[in-house]
């Protein structure tokens, strides 16, 4: 059955694929971010031919909840899936309080006027799994954090804030928290465009302290597969983790993509110091949605690297003239 849905943060890279997979299943979607659309390249659900059950609204969760409230009530979604936060960890440690005012304070008050509302079936809200810093070993979904930046910090306060209202008010929350992410239509600061861009251009990439951490990649179809079934399945107050079961080295990474494009490892990477705060792994067990909501991961590493690459040879002269760094805005 088709259902209404509020995407809150629908310019990110994994909320516009999440529109687009629930177009792509019939259901009704407003899309609302702070900023205007971004270009095309990087919005999936403007690459399908059938626009009719979209539309997208400009509203600044830090600013302009009283908009965002009056579109909840217009629009009555049975389900709100928030990707909106401040997601850079490096330049969370120039400015702290941009963090905190977005990932904290602004949500709570979202929060406290969406457990108001009649007829929310549930609110899915994406988080991070750097909430529990380094893993040692693949860990099971849990509240036991160790955030070491102020990126991570402000995300386990959100989610801790959200656990209270939910015992408090039964409000009906679900948490996931995913592998890292790629795909196409990924923003080009991200590690995997990126390099590919990099190779494409003669250019070379900076590799973080060698890139000996440990990541586990997961494509974003299959992503956006669990997000719908956390939020049409999901157990309020529960938390789901999204992860495929292998991982690589950020240089393992490195080196598949040169070998995909051609280009000498040497020639593609320069070792760079380790950024602040850095966590060496996040290994994630998620037997529980595979378990209780028939999830399964279906892309493989080196296919979704491959469609990937072929998003940015079949777009690079469009994307070789847009930015390729994080460009923050407070």
């Amino acid at each position: 059955m088709t259902a209404r849905f509020l995407v809150i943060g629908s310019n990110s890279f994994s909320g516009s694929h999440f529109c687009s997979y629930l177009l792509r299943h019939g259901d009704e979607v407003v899309g609302v971010s702070r900023s205007p659309e971004m270009h095309p390249v990087f919005l999936p659900y403007r690459w399908l031919t059938d626009q009719v059950h979209f539309r997208f609204e400009q509203i600044d969760l830090n600013h302009q909840l009283g908009k965002l409230i009056i579109l909840v009530k217009q629009f009555q979604p049975e389900y709100v899936v928030n990707f909106a936060a401040q997601g850079m960890v490096t330049q969370s440690w120039q400015i702290p309080e941009h963090w905190y005012q977005t990932n904290v304070v602004a949500q709570v008050k979202l929060h406290d006027q969406l457990r108001q509302v009649a007829g929310l079936n549930k609110y899915v809200h994406i988080t991070t799994p750097e909430v529990y810093g380094s893993t040692d070993g693949w860990i099971q979904e849990n509240f036991h954090f160790s955030p070491s930046t102020p990126y991570a910090v402000s995300r386990a306060a959100c989610d801790l804030h959200l656990m209270s209202f939910f015992k408090s008010y039964q409000f009906p929350v679900v948490f996931t928290r995913a592998a890292n992410v790629y795909g196409p239509g990924q923003q080009l600061y991200r590690i995997m465009p990126r390099t590919m861009l990099f190779a494409r251009m003669g250019k070379t990439l900076a590799l973080h302290g060698g890139g000996h951490s440990i990541r586990s990649f997961i494509h974003i179809e299959d992503v956006a597969d669990a997000t719908y079934r956390v939020a049409r399945q999901g157990t309020p107050g529960e938390s789901y983790h999204i992860s495929t079961n292998q991982t690589v080295s950020i240089r393992q990474l490195v080196e598949q993509i040169a070998d995909l494009t051609g280009v000498a490892f040497a020639d593609l990477a320069a070792v760079a110091e380790e950024r602040l705060g850095k966590d060496q792994a996040y290994l994630l067990d998620s037997q529980k949605i595979r378990r209780e909501l028939g999830w399964q991961d279906q892309i493989s590493l080196a296919e979704g690297l491959g469609a990937t690459l072929n998003w940015v040879d079949d777009n690079l002269s469009t994307l070789e003239t847009l930015p390729a760094e994080y460009i923050h805005k407070p």
